[in-house]
């Protein structure tokens, strides 16, 4: 009786969230995402009284100055030999949409992306000292758990490992990376811009290989731009304007955490979008607009110590499967299951992806 009981709270909790979600997202469409977007932007630099951290060399730190706090925010970085102007649209194009953008210079402009991982990282310490700096105009106007990276060429590699130094980043925009042998097993969003025709980076021996390499179990996109050179992601006007369309719903949906975002994605700008040469992705996200049931398939207790108990409550589930937190298939479950034993795994945050007859749905799992 009991679990009857909390079934029909998940219900009517799911359905009155729904609602809320649906209005809250009138506003959020795909001619929405204009370059400029609709908030004002100021800048501040180290003359304004922001530090200079010492793993990078002079920033400029662009926000909404109309906008409605806690903000988002975003670390970038440019390439090889490259200076921050290279990417310097970036700055007003996020600011305009609420998401404070912080763009660096480096130490040396030959760094590799081990260093501009580092001086991202640096990057994101003074956003967090922003926050508390009395005299800042954005002082308690961060929200410090909507931390992002982004970075261009070996930037954008560096972007990536920044990600594997800190799991605490909530997303990365890897903007035609350059990075050899990646080690990429971490758990932020990653969106990944390459360009087909980029012979400084080509697609096939960088951005396609870092997308493989990141664990499945981390939401992931590749967009190859049509005919794009290394320097087409280096503006929100690249591919007619898509990547910033794309890279702003990436880090509203994962980033904000703003799920009105998702239909943006999945039902229009990656449905044959004519900028791509190239599409792939494996990321799961709630689309407001899908059946009901699947959104109140339920799991149960989490964390768990060994039992795990599964509960769709409108459509039967047709398979269940359990994934490590780097992506290993370790269990498939066919029919409509209704538990799972995880008695036999160590410690530790697991992805379990349930099927429907209409869809997927991505929990994640804690075992203590």
């Amino acid at each position: 009786m009991k679990k009857i009981y909390i079934l029909l709270l998940l219900v009517i909790t799911s359905v009155l969230s729904s609602n809320q979600l649906f209005a809250q997202c009138d506003g959020v469409t795909v001619e929405s995402l204009t370059n400029p977007g609709p908030f004002e932007v100021a800048t501040l630099t180290e003359a304004d009284g922001i530090r200079n951290g010492p793993a990078y060399n002079g920033a400029t730190v662009y926000y909404p100055t109309n906008a409605t706090p806690p903000f988002a925010s975003i670390a970038i970085v440019p390439g090889f030999t490259a200076a921050p102007s290279s990417v310097a649209e970036w700055g007003p194009f996020y600011a305009s949409h609420g998401i404070v953008a912080i763009i660096i210079g480096t130490n040396s402009p030959f760094d590799f992306p081990e260093a501009r991982a580092l001086a991202l990282l640096d990057a994101l310490e003074t956003i967090r000292q922003e926050n508390v700096r009395t005299a800042s105009p954005l002082e308690g106007a961060l929200n410090l758990d909507q931390l992002a990276v982004s970075g261009w060429s070996m930037g954008g590699g560096g972007a990536q490992r920044a990600a594997v130094l800190d799991n605490s980043i909530a997303g990365v925009v890897a903007l035609c990376p350059y990075l050899t042998s990646p080690q990429l097993n971490h758990g932020s969003p990653v969106l990944i811009f390459s360009g087909e025709a980029d012979t400084v980076a080509p697609p096939a021996q960088h951005a396609d290989i870092h997308y493989n390499v990141t664990p499945n179990t981390t939401d992931k996109l590749l967009f190859e731009v049509a005919n794009g050179n290394h320097s087409v992601a280096n503006s929100p006007n690249g591919g007619n304007g898509a990547v910033g369309k794309i890279a702003l719903s990436w880090l509203k949906l994962y980033v904000e955490d703003n799920d009105c975002y998702c239909p943006l994605l999945t039902d229009d700008l990656l449905v044959n979008p004519p900028a791509a040469s190239k599409v792939e992705q494996d990321f799961n996200c709630e689309l407001l607009g899908a059946p009901i049931n699947e959104l109140i398939t339920e799991i149960y207790p989490n964390p768990t110590d060994s039992k795990i108990y599964i509960a769709a409550t409108a459509q039967p589930l047709r398979k269940v499967e359990l994934y490590s937190p780097l992506g290993e298939n370790l269990v498939t479950l066919e029919g409509n299951v209704t538990s799972m034993d995880l008695s036999k795994y160590a410690s530790g945050i697991y992805v379990m992806k349930l099927f429907t007859e209409t869809g997927i749905q991505t929990k994640k799992v804690v075992k203590r």
